[in-house]
């Protein structure tokens, strides 16, 4: 069973950042792959970005490509995502999410697991 816990949001101006972190617990492996999910009000919940939990293959969502940066410490069993010059279209909670084995990391309704959510603000 793996748990997640994400931190780090808050209410920014447009173009300021923030840095998400998402706790990990529980087993993992070369297979698992980490994304970062997010939800605005009224909308259907997509993804932002992904990286494989070993080798560190990565994939960003187009909208968020050249300003999000994600990443992960397994010293401190953490992922992490970078988010820079924020738009106020980026208001959204923000989810950490992993499962064993993708078809497709793209698809939330594959994801295994799910930490609570962190609410970011992007004011305009």
């Amino acid at each position: 069973q793996v748990q997640l816990g994400e931190s780090g949001g808050g209410l920014v101006q447009a173009g300021a950042s923030l840095r998400l972190s998402c706790a990990v617990s529980g087993p993992t492996s070369s297979s698992y792959v980490m994304g970062w999910f997010r939800q605005g009000l009224g909308k259907e919940r997509e993804f932002v970005a992904a990286m494989t939990w070993v080798d560190g293959w990565i994939s960003y969502a187009e909208s968020v490509k050249g300003r999000f940066t994600i990443s992960r410490d397994h010293a401190k069993n953490t992922l992490s995502l970078q988010m820079n010059a924020l738009k106020p279209a980026d208001t959204a909670v923000y989810y950490c999410a992993a499962c064993p084995y993708c078809s497709d990391f793209k698809d939330p309704r594959l994801m295994d697991y799910w930490g609570k959510g962190t609410l970011v603000t992007v004011s305009s």
